[in-house]
C-alpha cells in the first residue's frame, strides 16, 4: 500500500517539479518576428511617400515611352559587336 501511494504521488509530482524548472523565453517571445519587420523597414526608401501629394519629378510621357521602346527594341535585334577580340569566337 505504501509503495503504491509513493509511486502515485511521485508520478503526480514529477510533472509539477519539471514544470517548475522550466524557464520561459521572454527575450525570444518579445522579439518574435522583428528580424523580418526590420528587414522590410530597411527596404522602404520613403515610408511617408503616401502622404506626399506632389507630382513626381522625372521624364515626361513621350520621353519615357521612347526610352521604353528603345529598351524593348534592344532585345529584338541586339547590336553586333565588332570587337576584334571576338572574331572567330563562337563558331
Amino acid at each position: 500500500m505504501k509503495s503504491s501511494f509513493l509511486r502515485c504521488a511521485g508520478a503526480a509530482l514529477l510533472p509539477l517539479t519539471l514544470a517548475a524548472c522550466m524557464s520561459g523565453t521572454p527575450y525570444v517571445d518579445k522579439n518574435l518576428g522583428m528580424a523580418a519587420t526590420d528587414l522590410r523597414n530597411a527596404q522602404i526608401m520613403n515610408p511617408g511617400a503616401d502622404r506626399n501629394m506632389a507630382p513626381p519629378l522625372g521624364l515626361d510621357g513621350p520621353a519615357a515611352k521612347a526610352g521604353y521602346d528603345q529598351y524593348v527594341k534592344s532585345f529584338k535585334a541586339p547590336e553586333k559587336n565588332t570587337s576584334s577580340f571576338l572574331i572567330g569566337v563562337g563558331r
